[in-house]
């Protein structure tokens, strides 16, 4: 069964029946990068969402906090969540300020502070690169998401075809809204959940490419562990794992949301 709902602003293409799981995409894109998963995934009920300003949502005015009470509102209670990149920040907020709303949290390429921190050796994206990526908004939209599409396939075997692959599913939709680009740049930029992380208690899976351009690999190794917490790292991977590398991302997820919902 699918159905497409906008509750308010936020368009959401619900596929398949079973437990619920909401998957978020990163920045610059929008849901349509999650559709090589569809058909591995109907045994539940998804919930492909487009972030605030992004493919068919609306944008949204502020900053994280009030794209999450608008998602919150519009998800169902006690769904598994699924994030990449930015869209693992925004699921991890979701898991620490509503904890009772998030039932396990799944973190694809993501990292809770994207920004290098040099003083704390903390390693992430030097701030020239986003700085160039706010500039390069306001000249040539359609460009600089190209460019990003280009950075998040660097280091893989495949990347040419990773590209073309995800040009092709994000250019189904409209290009995203420049507010909310910049948002999200902000995002990025700022939002540092490394001291809030250890609190979550939900289970955990974090997924890594071990190629990233974005989340380098040092960033695993310094996030907290527990027992409810799983990492697993594709070895041959970059920042868009389901992408170039589907099966090995089914072989770790599959499993871990059937842990969950049993």
């Amino acid at each position: 069964m699918n159905q497409v709902t906008h509750i308010p602003y936020v368009h959401i293409d619900t596929r398949g029946q079973g437990p619920d799981v909401v998957m978020l995409h990163g920045w610059g894109v929008n849901s349509a990068v999650f559709t090589p998963l569809q058909e591995s995934l109907s045994e539940y009920r998804v919930h492909y969402v487009d972030l605030p300003g992004f493919g068919l949502s609306q944008p949204i005015a502020g900053e994280l906090s009030d794209w999450i009470e608008a998602l919150v509102q519009a998800l169902p209670p006690q769904a598994i969540w699924a994030g990449w990149s930015l869209g693992g920040l925004v699921a991890t907020q979701v898991a620490l300020s509503h904890p009772s709303h998030i039932k396990a949290l799944v973190t694809i390429a993501s990292s809770p502070c994207f920004m290098a921190r040099e003083a704390e050796a903390w390693p992430g994206i030097p701030s020239e690169v986003l700085n160039q990526f706010g500039e390069q908004l306001e000249q040539n939209l359609p460009r600089t998401i190209e460019r990003f599409l280009a950075i998040q396939a660097m280091g893989s075997e495949t990347a040419k075809e990773d590209i073309k692959q995800l040009r092709d599913l994000v250019l189904a939709r409209p290009l995203p809204h420049a507010t909310a680009l910049t948002q999200g740049l902000e995002m990025l930029a700022g939002i540092d959940l490394r001291t809030q992380i250890p609190t979550i208690e939900q289970p955990w899976l974090r997924i890594w490419g071990r190629l990233d351009g974005l989340v380098p690999r040092r960033v695993q190794p310094k996030m907290p562990t527990a027992t409810q917490i799983e990492d697993v790292i594709l070895a041959k991977a970059s920042h868009a794992p389901f992408i170039s590398h589907r099966d090995e991302f089914l072989q770790a997820f599959l499993p871990w949301l059937a842990r969950q919902t049993r």
